[in-house]
């Protein structure tokens, strides 16, 4: 039966795939939809790791700042 969602096959190494079984077993989930979980957190974090990248360039002592009700004007 055709998916609608992207399949994407992949080699684990065994760590990898032992702590994988471990934990789908422990959450009582199918390895590949605990796995989905975990690269959607690790996405996350990545994203947020870039978001904080970009704060702290801007992030500097000689900042101005702007009230909030002189921003949204």
């Amino acid at each position: 039966m055709p998916t609608l969602k992207k399949r994407l096959n992949m080699s684990l190494p065994d760590d990898i795939e032992e702590a994988l079984s471990k934990l789908s077993k422990r959450d009582h989930m199918p390895q590949a939809t605990k796995a989905l979980y975990l690269l959607r957190i690790a996405l996350e974090i990545e994203e947020d790791d870039v978001w904080n990248a970009i704060a702290e360039r801007r992030d500097r002592k000689d900042s101005t700042f702007v009230s909030h009700e002189k921003a949204w004007r």
